[in-house]
């Protein structure tokens, strides 16, 4: 009986998270909120100053913040080393400048309000630091982590989990100025050998022994090892970093990143997906747990004016700074908004600073209720700037969920987007009576396409896991509709590593997506305009008074000469084939005579050469 209501106690806070997530989440979603302000207030409500059902925050937030390690390793995933190298710039330039500039002007600001200098260059640098979590969150809904304010907002967020470690080294110095004598700079240098040596351990094993183990254990079929194996790098590189000294969130990116070039690692993000999600809505209810709601109500008026001047005043900093180093307004102010927030090391580094006497008890949890309140409130400054920014300029945003695919038959067709080039092949598809599966991310679409009788699926034709469940590995072609190149050009590296035995049709964005998509091996290419402002051109010629055939003869030879241009253009650069340009034609001899007639050996060569080859 004993041992039956020990698991009942353990099942009850699971419960309790559960039960508050399922009810916040889609309600503050409802209300266009969005998800993470949905799980705060839910943590609220389940906490110390709320029900009361969690009494001890602190016992959930160990197990709560591997939900942002889990992210970083997404992350990580995601961004190749070349992409990383590229935004060294940003990393340094833009990542230093923000965090020095936030951290002096909330310093300066705090002197006044009774800190010592000491306290307010802690209480700046905490503050000044970003929650990832929540930033790289709002990116992932908006689908705009690789946009270029996402990319600069991301390379911050980079700098900052990497000064979180100088940061805790110097704030026992701040609390003591003797420390600087004698042997106290041995300890400092020795933990950053530590470091060093932790880290290229790591880049040694992932560049030489992770790739072998996945392999092996890929042979083996059993895909729940698999599973345990991601689990096992990301939280096993995590503990190493965190012993010595440095971020596990920082140690599960570089995991992420070491796996970014690795046949698996489509594989690896599906498997982490579902834990991420779940792990990181704890760590953000544990979040708004952690907000002692009377002391708050101790210090109303200072913290009521305090959180949206330090959540607007970071983002004015940051934009200044982003816009300083070339971004236009709009991605200046977006990238501002999201770090907007106090980090989740500001829970880290403030308690250290109180432990030396940098702060006492009251500042400590004064600032530390005005970092979790950014959080509450950051996120819908970061909502209400978008939606005006939208009202000037509209953008499009994506949110996924993905729907359940279980017990549908497989389709031959599967058609990932269902806007207005999708509808009109779905359409000639449907004429045949072709089995068609339909991916796409907007419930309107969704909705649409409900009617013509496809089997629909709502989720993010970008995830292995959505392609897998709707049937990709058993499709004959997947035809990719989508009108973003970086999203389509995403979706084909994926099947082609996943699914070799499935054609790919693609819609092309432009000459230069063409380009890049041949190079792919793509079966089949169709750029978006070419063959409508074809017809369109045809048309014109015609309503010119032009015969109808010399329209169309002088249509097709442009068709030739564009698709001759394009064979050279992939084996030769852009530059290639200029001379087929305009309807000029270079025709070189031969120095001798030819013994025997050419022959073309594909219909494609056929048709660009004419009659031509049996002249030659």
């Amino acid at each position: 009986m004993a041992e039956a209501t020990s698991h009942a106690s353990f099942l009850v806070p699971i419960l309790v998270f559960c039960g508050a997530a399922v009810i916040a989440v889609p309600l503050f979603r409802l209300m266009r909120l969005g998800a993470i302000l949905g799980y705060l207030v839910a943590g609220i409500a389940i906490g110390p100053s709320g029900l009361r059902f969690i009494a001890e925050p602190e016992t959930v937030r160990g197990v709560a913040e591997l939900g942002v390690v889990l992210l970083l390793f997404i992350v990580g995933l995601e961004l190749k080393v070349s992409r990383l190298l590229s935004m060294r710039r940003d990393i340094i330039g833009l990542g230093l400048a923000q965090l020095f500039a936030t951290g002096a002007v909330i310093a300066a600001a705090a002197v006044p309000l009774g800190l010592t200098s000491r306290g307010a260059i802690v209480t700046g640098a905490a503050l000044a630091l970003s929650a990832t979590a929540i930033a790289l969150q709002i990116l992932q809904e908006r689908g705009d982590l690789h946009a270029a304010y996402g990319t600069r907002a991301f390379a911050v967020l980079l700098f900052q989990d990497l000064a979180i470690v100088p940061m805790l080294a110097l704030t026992p110095l701040l609390a003591n100025a003797e420390v600087f004598g004698g042997d106290s700079l041995v300890e400092p240098l020795v933990a950053a050998a530590k470091a060093i040596a932790a880290i290229v351990a790591v880049v040694l094993v992932g560049r030489f022994l992770l790739n072998p183990v996945f392999r092996a254990l890929a042979t083996s079929g059993a895909r729940e090892v698999m599973t345990a194996a991601a689990l096992l790098v990301v939280l096993g590189t995590a503990v190493v970093m965190d012993r010595v000294g440095l971020s596990m969130a920082m140690g599960a990116f570089m995991a992420g990143l070491l796996l970014a070039e690795s046949n698996f690692r489509h594989q690896l993000e599906a498997d982490i997906e579902p834990f991420r999600g779940l792990l990181l809505g704890l760590f953000f209810m544990s979040v708004g747990m952690s907000l002692d709601l009377s002391l708050v109500k101790r210090h109303a008026l200072l913290l009521a004016l305090a959180t949206p001047l330090l959540v607007f005043g970071k983002i004015a900093i940051a934009a200044i700074l982003a816009r300083a180093s070339g971004s236009q307004w709009r991605d200046a102010l977006r990238a501002g908004a999201l770090l907007a927030t106090a980090g989740e090391f500001a829970f880290v580094l403030l308690p250290v600073a109180g432990d030396f006497g940098l702060l006492s008890r009251e500042q400590t949890h004064v600032v530390t209720a005005l970092a979790a309140l950014s959080m509450l409130f950051a996120p819908l400054a970061a909502r209400g700037l978008d939606t005006a920014l939208a009202s000037i300029a509209p953008v499009p945003a994506s949110e996924t969920e993905p729907m359940d695919f279980a017990g549908m038959e497989r389709a031959s067709v599967i058609v990932i987007g269902f806007g207005r080039f999708g509808q009109v092949v779905n359409q000639i598809l449907l004429s045949e009576g072709i089995d068609i599966t339909v991916i796409d991310h907007d419930i309107e679409q969704i909705r649409a396409a409900s009617r013509f009788g496809f089997k629909i699926f709502y989720g993010d034709g970008t995830r292995l896991d959505v392609l897998r469940a709707a049937g990709a590995g058993q499709a004959r072609i997947v035809c990719i509709c989508i009108e973003n190149a970086e999203t389509a050009t995403r979706i084909v590296e994926l099947l082609h590593a996943e699914f070799p035995q499935t054609r790919t049709f693609v819609r092309a964005f432009d000459r230069r997506h063409a380009l890049e998509l041949m190079q792919m091996d793509t079966d089949h290419i169709v750029r978006e305009t070419f063959y409508s402002a074809l017809a369109f051109g045809q048309a014109t010629l015609e309503g010119l008074g032009i015969p109808a055939e010399r329209a169309e003869e002088v249509t097709d030879d442009v068709r030739k000469r564009d698709m001759a241009r394009l064979v050279m253009q992939k084996s030769e650069g852009l530059m290639g084939g200029a001379d087929l340009l305009r309807g000029v034609s270079v025709k070189p001899q031969p120095l001798t005579a030819p013994k025997a007639r050419s022959k073309a050996l594909t219909q494609e060569t056929r048709d660009i050469l004419g009659d031509e080859g049996e002249r030659l």
